[in-house]
Parts: C-alpha cells; sequence; structure tokens
C-alpha cells in the first residue's frame, strides 16, 4: 500500500500516487493565468480519477472579454500519465519542468498552438495544512487531502488559426491537488485568488456543504505565506444568479492584519459536470488603498440547484 502522509503525498504530488481504497481518488493540476497589456488570459485543468477509469480536462483561453478557443472535456479514458514527467490529454500537454517550481501547458489542435510556463515566485503554500482547519473540514475531507498553491510569472506565445501571434508576459496561478474528490457533499463555493501588485496574493475559498461552512483560507503578504484567521464575502450575483457581479471580501491574517479588496468581472466560462456546475471568472481585483490586482473568481453549484449561498 503506498503510503498516504502527508509529507508523502505533498513530495510525490506531481507524480502518479495510487489509493484503490477510495473510489473517486483525484489527482489534479490547475493554471490560470491574466496578461493585462494584451487583455488575454485562460483557466486549465486536468483531473484524474484512476478508480473510475476517467480523466476530465479544459482549456479555455478569452481576450477582451470574448472567448479565443474552448475546450472542455468531462469524461475521458483514464491514463497513467501526471504532471511528472509529463500529461497530454485532449491536445492538452503539462509538464512539470522542474518540479514544484516550473511547469509547461500547451495547447496544440488545428486552431490553436498555445505554450506558456508558469515559473513560481515563491514556494507553494498547502493551503489545507497552512488553513488550521482540521480534517472535519469538509474540503480536507470530501475534496482534497493536499493542495498546494502558487503564484507565478507566466510567459509564452499563443498563435491563432488566423496566424495572429499573442505574447504573454504577466502573472498567474496555479495548484496541484491529491485526495479524494466528491462533490455530493459540496452544495455551493465561491473563492477569490487575488494576485496583487505589490506582492500580496491571496486564496479565500468557502464553501457551503451539508455538513457546515468550509474553508481554504491562506494569504502571502509578500514574504511567507499566513494562515487566514477570519473570512467575510459579500458576492452581488447577476440576474441569473450564477455570475458574480461584484465581489467584496474581507480578510484577517494570523498577524491581526485586515486585508480587504473588491473585484469585478472581466470574463466568465461556464460548464456542467454531471451533478455539479463550474463557473470560471477572471476578475480585476483593488485593494482599499487601490492597489490592483488580478486573478481567478470562482463558484460551484451543485444539482438540483440548491442556491447560491446568498
Amino acid at each position: 500500500m503506498t503510503d498516504l502522509s502527508t509529507a508523502y503525498l505533498t513530495e510525490h504530488i506531481e507524480r502518479y500516487i495510487p489509493n484503490p481504497n477510495i473510489y473517486k481518488w483525484n489527482q489534479s493540476y490547475y493554471f490560470n493565468f491574466y496578461d493585462r497589456n494584451t487583455k488575454t488570459g485562460g483557466f486549465f485543468r486536468i483531473g484524474i480519477l484512476e478508480n473510475v477509469g476517467e480523466v476530465n480536462c479544459f482549456a479555455i483561453f478569452f481576450r477582451d472579454g470574448k472567448p479565443l478557443f474552448t475546450r472542455i472535456n468531462m469524461n475521458l479514458p483514464y491514463t497513467t500519465q501526471r504532471l511528472d514527467p509529463g500529461i497530454t490529454v485532449a491536445g492538452i500537454t503539462m509538464k512539470a519542468i522542474r518540479p514544484q517550481q516550473t511547469a509547461l501547458v500547451s495547447v496544440k489542435t488545428d486552431d490553436i498552438d498555445a505554450s506558456l510556463e508558469w515559473d513560481l515566485l515563491h514556494p507553494m503554500g498547502d493551503s489545507i495544512a497552512l488553513s488550521n482547519v482540521g480534517s472535519d473540514d469538509a474540503i480536507a475531507r470530501e475534496l482534497t487531502y493536499v493542495h498546494p498553491e502558487g503564484f507565478c510569472t507566466v510567459k509564452g506565445h499563443i498563435r491563432l488559426r488566423t496566424g495572429e501571434v499573442i505574447t504573454i508576459n504577466d502573472k498567474g496561478f496555479r495548484d496541484l491537488s491529491v485526495g479524494p474528490r466528491n462533490w455530493n457533499g459540496l452544495i455551493h463555493y465561491r473563492l477569490a485568488w487575488p494576485i496583487f501588485d505589490n506582492g500580496v496574493a491571496c486564496v479565500a475559498v468557502h464553501g457551503i456543504t451539508t455538513g457546515g461552512d468550509s474553508y481554504q483560507k491562506i494569504l502571502h503578504d509578500g514574504n511567507r505565506w499566513l494562515c487566514l484567521k477570519k473570512v467575510e464575502e459579500d458576492i452581488t450575483y447577476e440576474d441569473d444568479e450564477i455570475g458574480f457581479k461584484h465581489v467584496h471580501w474581507r480578510v484577517w491574517d494570523e498577524l491581526d492584519r485586515l486585508w480587504e479588496f473588491t473585484g469585478k468581472p472581466i470574463f466568465r466560462w461556464q460548464f456542467p459536470y454531471d451533478s455539479f456546475m463550474f463557473v470560471e471568472q477572471m476578475m480585476e481585483y483593488t485593494l482599499a488603498d487601490g492597489t490592483k490586482g488580478y486573478g481567478m473568481g470562482e463558484g460551484g453549484f451543485s444539482f438540483p440547484w440548491a442556491g447560491n449561498g446568498n
């Protein structure tokens, strides 16, 4: 039996980690970015459910608020490949260049040829361990055992079928995940992942579950990852009750400092996964002192429709 200690999972998280005892055992790799000069961004994920025998993936590119390329496949055949040494699914390749430091994401189809490199600005922080929520927290119990997050420089190019080449040179987030992935216990979640121009970055996730509220909550103050002692958010939704119209987050770190920021959407894309729906939104965020930032604002919704948490 493979060692499933936190230390082992963390060290090997980009490689193959089996666990035949949990049916929806999941390994996944997620990346996003936004380049403000070209107003171009994207979201990318490969998720592997070994015991189910499935892989899911998506690659979404957008520019100036409109989609450039969208590929979503939620029930593909299983593969034994992993991020280290590399995995290719439906034209999407993710490859560890330097373990848990630098990774390449490329998308090659008849319509697009993109190659982008994420390089960490600081070591990744495990939002499960650092959040200090304990094993009874629904996210830690039902969705992931280990979840390192990091913010990065993102550089590369996107070649469209028209021949146009878009050069990317800005920032983005990435995360790694290993553990169960049981969406049925999650009624709704909302999150903010801003990267601010002053070097601050935040991972604030509020899950509303059948067993109560659940959190991932860490902040990087430019020097180190810190636990968030308290998280509050006000979400104003579009008329469809799905998309974010405006967000206002207030988070207090372990040093009792308040970090307050608002956000408005730049781009939105949504897709269902059986009885759950994901809403990916790139946001422009603003700290209380006016410092700008960009990053994901995501929502998740369970079916049958059970509300958006407001």
